[in-house]
């Protein structure tokens, strides 16, 4: 029997997210190690891997971008974002210099030169909640949550951007349900596959990014899942209100996966999204339903 499901609205997805951020920030304290602040946050969500050790990531509410380095203590503000942004899930082209931005309940994706800061393009998507970005040799792929479709706005190989087109899915990824959806996405076999976590189904799934048809990631349970990173077999998944990355090993066809360790920290405060710097995650608290603190990045081992 098929089961008739609601689109949830923007506005909802907005009022929700009102309720779960931090309103106040208590004054800052050295952070402990394995702790890097970002000074001056007042929200968080989105981080990305740059150059060496250089890590970005973003305040969730206004969208402005931290720069760091895993080796530092601190981040400090490197773009101002043009009010009306938002900065969700985030990833870094360092071929062609480019920070592609999730824009949240904009429903846009913001792109930024890395050298410089300055905006380079600012690409309607749909409506929604723009959740999460992963990148392929060909271009950027993003998520919404309140849609059953995803966005692919190419690259060429001098930088410029190309039209975006909208991949309408079908199967198991296209269920939505009131609340966060789809929500972070990963690229495989370089773009040949794509693999979307569902917060509602607490899932994985396959997505063929050619006719949108999706399968589930066998024998994989990841409650409360939020982003997700994917090198070779493994896959890294970050459980946000559980505080905790579940490190999965993918069969070779990609149909099934077992979950092989569970990474944890004293210092997760609601991680919401990972970024790989060698054997070392970087991910970011974003401390939704808590008390405000300093918002800080959390360096933890990949493997357990």
């Amino acid at each position: 029997m098929r089961r008739t499901v609601r689109r949830p609205a923007a506005a909802g997805l907005v009022a929700l997210l009102s309720l779960l951020l931090p309103t106040a920030l208590p004054a800052s304290a050295s952070p402990p190690p394995g702790e890097i602040v970002l000074d001056g946050a007042t929200s968080a969500e989105g981080i990305a891997a740059g150059e060496g050790k250089t890590f970005y990531a973003g305040e969730l509410a206004t969208g402005d971008i931290f720069r760091g380095s895993i080796r530092g203590s601190t981040a400090t503000r490197f773009i101002d974002a043009p009010a009306g942004r938002a900065a969700a899930g985030m990833k870094a082209d360092t071929c062609h210099n480019l920070l592609f931005v999730a824009g949240a309940a904009t429903g846009k994706a913001f792109v930024y030169d890395t050298d410089t800061g300055a905006p380079v393009a600012d690409v309607g998507l749909g409506k929604g909640f723009i959740n999460d970005v992963t990148l392929t040799s060909e271009g950027a792929w993003f998520t919404n949550s309140a849609a059953a479709e995803l966005y692919f706005l190419p690259v060429g190989g001098d930088g410029k951007l190309g039209t975006v087109k909208t991949l309408a899915l079908s199967g198991p990824a296209a269920n939505l349900t009131p609340g966060f959806n789809l929500n972070g996405i990963a690229s495989a076999r370089d773009g040949e596959v794509l693999i979307v976590a569902h917060s509602a189904d607490g899932a994985l799934y396959t997505v063929d990014p050619e006719t949108g048809e999706s399968a589930a990631i066998e024998g994989v349970s990841v409650p409360f899942v939020d982003g997700i990173l994917v090198r070779g077999h493994t896959l890294w998944a970050v459980q946000n209100q559980l505080n905790r990355i579940a490190r999965i090993d993918l069969s070779g066809d990609l149909s099934s996966g077992t979950v092989e360790g569970t990474i944890t920290s004293g210092s997760f405060d609601v991680p919401t999204t990972v970024a790989l710097f060698g054997s070392t995650l970087a991910a970011v608290n974003a401390q939704f339903n808590r008390p405000p603190s300093p918002f800080e990045v959390v360096l933890v081992p990949a493997r357990t």
